[in-house]
């Protein structure tokens, strides 16, 4: 059979796996957006039953003949490769579980959001401690069928950032936290803006206005996507023509909803981004978590928290907010929205803290899947921890060990690419800046069409077709570059 032939089969067998893998995400997606509390039992087994589903699809016996058949194919082209090389490794790693495992898996991820979900409600660890520890004993089993080298969490950190282990990102951080911790004492010596006017009342009605109005503003497709109100903040996407993002809202805390609705933004850009003629083919997916964060990180700060942004955005701003923002001028605002300060919690903590944030829960992480700490453990170390590395004292589990999604979801190994998307992001940025002509005058004039534009061109079109460090070196010249953030910060900060 000509190669032809059998890339059209593949095409349309992964398109069929992408059809139930996305029918399983909306219902994740109305999981945590509109779904009656009655309705979690019975949403709990149909998750699990279409990712079992996923799954057998995935390792079918007949998927694995034409992978191999392509595979041996000389004449296919360098995306078509591509495409059956990702597809032939997730095959092999997914032959590794049963779909047993897989229907197990899903049920303790919903258990455990669920649970999250209540003890949220009640500031209480406890609630959520015997879902969460059902899921790290599977996440520590799927650790051990995955395979490692050198540490377990390097299988898991594996399926966020392709190709990291412990030992590279602890080279990142073991080289980038001295540095900051040097900054953060240079610019909180400095007197910095004050930030209060950020608590006054905001009410939700004009929250929301304000945040629709700004999303499209930056260029999200309300025509292929929506924005919801959620827990935590998130996105997720059906196709590339289909892309939900979600925000909460603090009536008493402005920044809350900006800069998530900005940095969920950032995310959805990318999704809209990709080849939609891809669908169902790693082409069609994004690079890494890495590269996603950095997008949404790009647009968050980099652009977002910039002064150039609000030369334009601020008097906007104050027609939706005249009360609350009558007496603030752009300086006041951009000092109040960099201020530097440690913090609690992680999505409102500034550019530069925020990394503390992130090493804090990679630090956890690394030690709940290596059995050094156990679940009932995480508040009293999540609490030492904050306090070692960010001097703060933490007054209870919803500010402190509660905050965060992302392990009710299962995502052990996520955390790190927080800091790595904000390391790619300030090389993107710098990249972007020497080569659109005017980006900064644009930006200041409100128009940012010129750096969407650029992304699509230089990162989104690629899929998933480079990794994160070829994808870097194609972008800019070289690969990830952390000292650019550094240089990015103290050019910003000590301005």
């Amino acid at each position: 059979m000509s190669s032809n032939n059998l890339y059209d089969q593949y095409c349309e067998k992964m398109r069929r796996i992408a059809d139930v893998k996305y029918a399983s995400a909306v219902l994740q997606w109305d999981q945590e957006t509109y779904l009656p509390q009655k309705g979690a039992a019975a949403r709990s087994r149909q998750l699990a039953t279409l990712n079992e589903l996923a799954h057998q699809l995935t390792t079918d016996a007949d998927l694995g003949k034409l992978l191999q058949a392509l595979q041996d194919k000389e004449d296919l082209n360098f995306k078509q490769r591509r495409n059956v090389e990702l597809t032939f490794e997730e095959y092999r790693k997914q032959q590794k579980f049963s779909s047993d495992f897989v229907r197990k898996m899903s049920e303790a991820i919903s258990a455990a959001f669920y649970s999250w979900i209540e003890a949220r409600k009640q500031n209480d660890f406890k609630i959520y401690e015997p879902a969460l520890t059902m899921l790290l004993d599977l996440k520590r089993e799927e650790a051990k069928l995955l395979g490692y080298n050198d540490h377990p969490y390097d299988a898991l950190l594996n399926d966020y950032e392709k190709g990291s282990t412990v030992k590279m990102i602890d080279a990142v951080f073991e080289k980038i936290l001295s540095p900051l911790k040097e900054l953060m004492t240079e610019v909180m010596a400095r007197s910095q803006g004050d930030k209060s006017f950020l608590h006054r009342h905001y009410p939700q009605k004009k929250q929301w206005d304000w945040g629709m109005y700004l999303v499209k503003q930056l260029g999200f497709d309300l025509e292929a996507g929506r924005q919801d109100i959620s827990e935590h903040p998130f996105t997720t996407n059906f196709s590339a023509k289909d892309v939900r993002i979600t925000t909460r809202i603090d009536e008493d805390d402005f920044a809350n909803m900006t800069w998530s609705c900005i940095h969920e933004t950032g995310h959805a850009l990318y999704e809209q981004g990709l080849p939609d003629e891809e669908y169902g083919l790693p082409s069609g997916e994004f690079a890494s978590l890495s590269i996603h964060e950095s997008q949404s990180r790009l647009w968050e700060n980099c652009v977002g928290r910039s002064r150039l942004f609000w030369n334009h955005y601020l008097p906007v701003l104050k027609n939706y907010f005249p009360d609350q923002l009558s007496d603030v001028n752009v300086d006041q605002f951009v000092g109040a929205i960099n201020k530097v300060e440690p913090s609690l919690i992680r999505t409102e903590a500034d550019e530069l803290s925020y990394h503390f944030h992130v090493y804090i829960r990679y630090t956890l992480e690394k030690q709940l899947i290596e059995g050094t700490v156990e679940v009932k453990d995480i508040p009293s170390v999540w609490n030492q921890l904050y306090k070692q590395y960010l001097g703060v004292d933490v007054p209870d589990d919803k500010r402190g060990c509660l905050q965060d999604v992302h392990w009710s979801h299962g995502s052990f190994g996520y955390f790190p690419t927080y800091s790595l998307g904000s390391f790619y992001a300030a090389q993107f940025w710098q990249k972007a800046k020497e080569d659109i002509n005017g980006l900064e005058d644009q930006i200041s004039s409100g128009n940012t069409a010129a750096l969407l534009e650029w992304l699509r061109n230089n990162i989104h079109i690629h899929g998933k077709r480079y990794t994160s460090e070829e994808l870097c070196k194609k972008v800019t010249g070289k690969g990830l570059d952390s000292d650019l953030f550094i240089q990015y910060l103290r050019s910003k900060l000590l301005a």
